[in-house]
């Protein structure tokens, strides 16, 4: 692991950073922090991390004194010593500042899209989806054959799980990888994206069919799903009305999906990474779920998805060269072991001063 490895993070975060504020001077726009005062991400993001890293040496510490029963504070310290290092540490700061100030920035121009045209491509998106699909909206046709009773939940269930899914998958890659070349190409993979995902919102500017075509989804039974969809149109009220007097920001895009960006982002990177067959099949088919889940609820086109698929791999491959890591290498099979990386009883012995 070397001070470079979020380099290429760090110029994407700088240049999304840069564009938010010129776009914010140029429109007269005020900069927010995207996620409120009540938790912001600032707060959130080390909290969850720092978790990660409480988890981390608890875990390894039960299993050192599962193998060779030594005192608690002596095992502790063995833990910090062999895996809390400087270069450890630098390398989960910097991956966190840098992802947060990528995402901040990507938060805000997303926000500012409205401001900067007025155009709208829903009429345009769904005509080709109906081509696509041979006359039916994808949505209405899922509708009748999913029904709009307990699918109408579990694809609520997906699409909220997804929320969370985010800053969980950040934290191992900062945390728990004993692999940082990885950990720094998944995270900068993620920048990038944010950066590809917004540079699509400006050119191809969409609301999403639950907010063109309302009344598609009028037969779902409200959910968690259906406060998140009124809560982002309210946001989106408040900012066009008066940018300045509220903290919101604007938070509504279709084209493309990044949850499903994001997600084939994942997906290839535990396929890279050859990490344990429940993990790839259970990522792949979380992928498999979010695209109907997104299309179903109505937050984005079926030509969102498949542009979503386009990003996330874009991404893959771009951070893959940005980090240094070739698409070809093949990964040492991932173990519990090796991921718990606990130094051999005779070395920890060494270590606290037993023999």
């Amino acid at each position: 692991m070397g001070r470079r490895d979020f380099r290429a993070a760090a110029v994407v975060a700088v240049g999304m950073a840069m564009a938010a504020a010129l776009v914010a001077w140029s429109q007269h726009l005020p900069l927010r922090d995207p996620d409120g005062a009540s938790l912001p991400t600032w707060f959130r993001l080390p909290v969850i991390v720092a978790s990660a890293v409480a988890l981390d040496i608890l875990t390894r510490w039960a299993v050192l004194v599962r193998a060779g029963g030594w005192a608690g504070r002596t095992a502790i310290r063995s833990v910090l010593v062999e895996r809390w290092n400087r270069e450890q540490i630098w390398f989960t700061v910097s991956g966190l500042v840098t992802w947060y100030v990528a995402y901040v920035a990507f938060r805000n121009l997303k926000s500012y899209v409205p401001f900067v045209t007025d155009r709208i491509a829903d009429g345009e998106l769904a005509k080709l989806d109906r081509i696509l699909w041979l006359g039916h909206d994808p949505a209405v046709l899922l509708h009748d054959v999913l029904g709009t009773t307990w699918a109408n939940w579990a694809m609520a269930a997906v699409y909220l799980i997804w929320i969370g899914l985010v800053p969980a998958s950040l934290a191992i890659a900062l945390v728990w990888t004993r692999r940082s070349s990885y950990g720094a190409w998944y995270v900068t993979a993620v920048s990038v994206d944010w950066c590809l995902g917004v540079i699509l919102y400006y050119i191809v500017p969409s609301l999403g069919p639950t907010y063109s075509s309302p009344e598609w989804f009028s037969s779902l039974p409200r959910t968690p799903n259906s406060a998140v969809r009124d809560l982002l149109l309210s946001d989106r009220i408040k900012v066009l009305s008066g940018p300045w007097d509220t903290s919101a920001v604007q938070t509504i895009a279709a084209f493309a999906s990044l949850h499903v960006a994001v997600m084939m982002t994942i997906c290839l990177t535990v396929t890279a990474m050859r990490l344990p067959l429940t993990i790839r099949v259970a990522s792949w088919t979380f992928l498999a779920l979010t695209c109907v889940a997104t299309i179903y609820l109505g937050w984005h086109f079926y030509v969102d998805v498949v542009a979503g698929f386009g990003v996330g791999a874009a991404a893959f491959v771009l951070a893959a060269r940005a980090t240094g890591n070739p698409l070809r290498r093949r990964a040492e099979p991932w173990t519990f072991r090796a991921a718990l990386d606990v130094p051999a009883p005779a070395r920890a012995d060494r270590l606290s001063g037993h023999r």
